[in-house]
């Protein structure tokens, strides 16, 4: 399948909306769950997922603190129609991405949807289960941020992802594996982009997204869970592409929950497995 064949078939919505779009999967990743893997344990509180989500949040702040923020206002405001709007994100009908970094999507268009498609695979990538791998993560910083932001914030990242007291409490091995017989979960899901900032070889883009975080298999202490975020990246145009010079998250806005029964561990890590991820585009 071509590019072109990836991106066709734009769409109305029956309000007359044009919707976002998003790029079928190349591929699956394996989780390396064991066949074993069973339901979670029941009676679980929900408190310790809960301190488990704020635990995260509060190591990407202590990864945000590593340098500079950049000021968005050298790149000036651009006059984006959609600052502060309520329209919806829209198809561009333009080629959203030329290729790849190591797998993550990369050559991105420098326009305002260039960008807005560059803020939400990265948001994909840095919330992904290879940022608590060093070789993965080494390979996500590098495609992500710009050289400057890489150099303050590498050593952060590390100290971060690698900490033994860290993992223990979020139920991983020291080396950021799940144990035998589980599946570790950290998938992002972009629902929206919003430009919030555009000019020149600057851009600000907010990423709202739902977030799947824990671990599937019998006994574990963070089942897989919700959570609902925005984040806001700051990008600059370095060497041909967008990449992040910072970024921070706030909650949601979160949806009022449907009355669901919860997936049985097997049947989650069979999803984590089965259902591939995507490349968002604009």
């Amino acid at each position: 399948m071509s590019q072109d064949d990836d991106y066709d078939g734009d769409y109305d919505s029956p309000y007359g909306e044009r919707q976002t779009r998003t790029r079928l999967p190349e591929s699956s990743r394996g989780s390396g769950r064991s066949p074993s893997a069973r339901a979670v344990a029941p009676g679980r509180g929900v408190a310790a997922v809960v301190g488990i989500v704020v635990l995260l949040i509060a190591a990407i702040a202590f990864v945000n603190r590593g340098g500079d923020s950049g000021s968005s206002s050298e790149g000036g405001s651009g006059g984006s129609s959609q600052k502060g709007g309520t329209s919806p994100t829209a198809p561009s009908g333009e080629r959203p991405v030329q290729g790849a970094n190591s797998g993550i999507p990369a050559g991105f268009a420098k326009t305002e949807e260039g960008a807005q498609s560059a803020a939400a695979n990265y948001a994909v990538a840095l919330g992904g289960t290879e940022m608590f791998d060093a070789e993965g993560r080494a390979t996500v910083a590098e495609a992500v941020y710009t050289p400057d932001a890489l150099a303050k914030r590498k050593d952060a990242l590390d100290k971060v992802y690698s900490d033994e007291a860290f993992l223990k409490r979020i139920g991983l091995t020291a080396s950021g594996q799940a144990p035998r017989g589980m599946t570790f979960v950290s998938r992002t899901n972009p629902v929206g982009t919003r430009t919030e900032d555009f000019g020149g070889n600057r851009a600000t883009v907010s990423v709202w997204y739902s977030s799947l975080f824990g671990l599937a298999g019998e006994g574990a202490t963070n089942p897989v869970s919700e959570s609902w975020y925005t984040s806001t990246f700051e990008l600059q145009w370095v060497n041909g592409d967008w990449k992040v010079s910072d970024f921070t998250q706030k909650d949601g806005p979160t949806p009022v929950g449907r009355d669901q029964r919860a997936s049985s561990a097997e049947e989650m890590a069979d999803a984590v497995e089965g259902f591939g991820g995507l490349t968002y585009a604009r």
